[in-house]
Formats: structure tokens, sequence, C-alpha cells
């Protein structure tokens, strides 16, 4: 363009009639034009982003976390083999039962959990920091995710479940289709939510549109009640059980159960006659193993018709060749215990449950690749911002992993922390640096009081006393005297984590 220009001046400069500011103006004008056009130009190569978040998952689901798992998604497979995945990556809490509240404003807002609103329907369990506006600005909403790629000049559009989610800024993209999907049939299911995408980029086809886009393609699977389609549940062995005064029947096609499968976990929990999804049609309180094989059954019924959903969606984008200019990350709000540790829910800080699934695949990104990473996921906004070179918020507290993504780093902090107070407080509070990690349980008004220590490196399951393994380290270690400066270290670390996160409670040995 600088050579273009400077062609031109001399050529108008060389012709007598032309005065000096007129060409001045002219080659300013010109600037501007080529300025624009090359603004434009960098544009249409901004990448696209395809952001999927399914409901209800653990990592140990998929076959790429869990050679063990029967569950079949070829596609998600396909997005792992075309990019990273990341070993580490964690929801970092929650102060409700409902989970997925603040692990959804977290992704939607880039902020720590202590540091987001609280939950609007449910003034009791909601973030006791929410009315201070130094640590929840008061208008964050305008700085989340549809806002922020609105700004930067993206199509935006989403499609999710209703509730439980953060609904200021779910407003904030430019096309919403909303509904939660939870049954077996087209309507009813995970393809209502493909069906929005899809038809989001044929309009956008038809009308040829030029601007890079932002699709944030949730679903309300495989979250319960789990309805799985007829065919792939019978895949699964699986029924929709409703019977609460019988067992559903055993089947040599479900699931196997879990290596870390109790009947019970050793003491409650401390979210009592709510939480642990008691309340769940087709498993309530039970944990025997015909229950928990057959809503393993069910839960990977659901979750391969996911796959299948984005299978269309990534066929769609290959077709107009969009695909190779987006990158597509692929998580869940937060894992499931499904039977692990004799628990049901997500409502627990086990590995199973704090840990998320997260994989990417997009321009710079190798294939087949693996890291820790050590993230949240509220860096995902970050990320995003910096994969697009779109301006971060200054609301931001995430940290951007794109130079994991990109092979620089393995992992982006040292010390991860967990929380979950949704039922009786101050409840539970984890911290994992390296390959320890400390549980603390301050639950029933004081009635339980626990603490375990893992090695992960050692016992990655988190075997309890409970699972009866013989060898020493795979247990819990927070009670023996050789471990006792690991347990006082992880503790220290814990404390010092609860008070850089504005963290408002203490547990009764802190």
């Amino acid at each position: 363009m600088c050579r273009l220009l400077t062609n031109i001046s001399s050529c108008l400069g060389s012709l007598p009639h032309v005065r000096k500011n007129s060409l001045s103006i002219l080659i300013a004008a010109l600037s501007g034009i080529f300025s624009d056009a090359a603004e434009l130009s960098a544009d249409k190569k901004r990448p696209n982003i395809l952001f999927i978040l399914v409901d209800d998952q653990s990592p140990l689901d998929l076959r790429i976390y869990n050679p063990r798992s029967i569950l079949q998604t070829p596609n998600i497979d396909r997005i792992a083999r075309a990019g990273m995945i990341l070993d580490n990556a964690h929801h970092m809490g929650a102060w409700i039962g409902g989970v997925c509240t603040p692990s959804r404003h977290m992704i939607m807002s880039g902020r720590t959990v202590w540091h987001i609103p609280g939950r609007k329907t449910n003034k009791i369990n909601a973030n006791p920091n929410e009315s201070n506006p130094r640590l929840v600005p008061r208008d964050l909403a305008t700085h989340t995710l549809g806002a922020i790629f609105n700004r930067a000049g993206y199509d935006t559009m989403r499609t999710c479940k209703r509730g439980n989610s953060y609904a200021a800024a779910n407003k904030q993209f430019s096309v919403v289709r909303d509904a939660t999907k939870r049954g077996g049939t087209a309507e009813s299911g995970s393809e209502w939510h493909a069906d929005q995408v899809l038809d989001f980029l044929t309009t956008r086809e038809s009308n040829k549109d030029q601007n890079p886009f932002f699709i944030y393609f949730g679903f309300s699977h495989p979250h319960d009640t789990r309805n799985g389609t007829p065919e792939l549940l019978k895949k699964y062995g699986a029924i929709n059980h409703m019977d609460k005064s019988s067992l559903p029947p055993a089947n040599r096609a479900q699931p196997p159960l879990p290596l870390n499968y109790l009947q019970q976990h050793p003491f409650h929990h401390g979210h009592p006659n709510l939480r642990d999804e008691v309340n769940v049609k087709g498993v309530w309180e039970k944990r025997d193993e015909r229950t928990i094989r057959n809503e393993l059954g069910r839960e990977f019924a659901c979750s391969e018709n996911i796959d299948i959903q984005i299978g269309r969606v990534l066929s769609q984008l290959e077709k107009s060749g969009e695909l190779e200019n987006t990158y597509v990350i692929y998580t869940a709000d937060h894992g499931m215990a499904i039977g692990r540790h004799g628990l049901q829910g997500k409502q627990n800080l086990y590995e199973h449950t704090w840990k998320v699934p997260y994989i990417v695949m997009g321009p710079g990104i190798q294939s087949g690749t693996r890291a820790n990473g050590n993230i949240y996921l509220l860096d995902t906004l970050s990320t995003l911002c910096n994969l697009t070179d779109v301006t971060t918020p200054s609301t931001n507290e995430g940290i951007s992993f794109a130079p994991v993504l990109f092979g620089e780093k393995d992992i982006i902090r040292d010390t991860l922390y967990g929380v979950y107070c949704g039922g009786t407080k101050p409840g539970m509070r984890c911290v994992k640096k390296g390959d320890w990690k400390l549980i603390k349980y301050d639950v029933m008004d004081a009635q339980v009081r626990e603490t375990q220590l893992f090695n992960l490196a050692i016992n990655p399951h988190e075997y309890l006393p409970q699972h009866q393994k013989n060898a020493p380290l795979m247990t819990n270690l927070a009670d023996i005297p050789e471990f006792a400066d690991k347990r006082a270290e992880m503790e220290s670390l814990l404390l010092s984590e609860m008070v850089r996160l504005n963290d408002p409670y203490r547990l009764w040995d802190q």
C-alpha cells in the first residue's frame, strides 16, 4: 500500500496544475481508503469461534480421558485429533447447589467464583460478596462474551438451556435461541440445539455474510433427566427408569462401574435432602450397581447424541469452507460423579467432578497434542480474546492459555482452588499443586469435619480406605503421620488461596 501511494504521489506531483495542499488532501484520503480496506481484509481473516458447552459431563466419560469408557464420540475424537486435549481443566466451584449457575457466570465473565453475580432466584445461596461493587461490578454484563464480540464486529449467536445461567450476559448475543431440551426426540432433545446453529450458518451463507462469527453452542444434555433416543438407549443397555420402588433391569450392554465406585460415601456430603441428585427420577437415593450402570447408560446415550449433532455442525462448516478458520472448543460446565465415591451428582470436589473435558482445535494449534494446562473455565474469555485479537475487558480475571495451545507452555498456573458451599456452610474446599491435592469438609453444622490428602500421581482415582486398595499411597493420606508436613503445607496453601480470592468463609481449623 505504501509503495502504491508513493507512486500516486509522484505521478500527481509531476502535474503542474496540482497544488501541494490538494495533493496532501488526496493522499490522506487515499490512505484512509486503503487503511479501511486493509482493516476489512484483516477482519475477513479473523478466526471464527464455535464454543461447545455440554451440561453435566465428567471427562472420564470420554475415551480420550478414560480408555475404559465404551462411549463412542467420533466427532469429539476428531476435534481432539485435530487439536489439543487439556488434561487439567477445572471449574472453580459454586456457592449454590446448582453448580452450573456460577460455572456459566465464570465462563461468560472471565471472573473468579467470589467475584460474580449471585443467583437472583435464591438469595439464600447467592454469592455473599455480590453487594460489594468492588468485587462484583454493576455493569459486568456489558463486559461478557456476547457484548465483547459484538463490539469487535463479530456475528454472535447463542443456543443453550434456559435457567441456571447468567441471564443478563446471555441477552448480549445478537441471536439468542435458548430452550431446555432434555427429551429423546429431534424436537425435544439435542438435535434442536444443532438445528438452531445450522439455521444461523445457513442464513449467513445466504446473505453472503463475511463477518467472523462467535457461536455459543450449548446443550441441555446429558443433564438429568437423561431421556436418550430409543436407539441409543438400546445401544447402551439403558431404560428411562421411572419406578421409584424397583430397580432397572441389568443389561450386559451397559457401561461398567467406575473404578472408584462405592455404594455409599463414607460421610455426608453436606447438602441434606436436596443435592447429590437424590431427587432425580431413575436414581433418587439409590447407589446400587444396577441403578448406577443404567444411569451411566442413559448418560452415554445422551452424550453420543450430542456428538452426532456436533458432527452435523462441523460438516456444515467444512462444506462452507469456514472450518479451517474456526477455533472449535469442546467443554462442560462441570463434571459428574454417577457412582464414583458413592456419589451421584456434581456437589463434590473429587477429580471426576471438579475437572471438565476441554478440547481445542483451530488455526495454529498442532494436531494430536496434549497438555496439562491447569486452567479454569473462567480462563476461556481471556483466551478467546487472545486468539482473535479482540481487546480483553478490564473486568477479566482469567489467564489466557493460548501459550499452552501453541506449545509454548504446559501450564498457566501452579495452584488450583475449588469450592462447594451450596449446602451447609462453610462447605468444602480443595487445593491442588503438582501431584498433591487437599480436600476439606466442614458441613452439617460442624457434624462433619474431614480432611483428605491425595498423591494424584500414584492415586489418580482418589481411592479412600473404603476402596480397600493395598498400595500404601493409594488412599487418603491426611491422617498418616508420615505426611503431616505435606498436609500442613497444603492447608497453608489453601488458606492463602481463600484469602487471595476473597472467599468469605473459613473452615474450623483456619
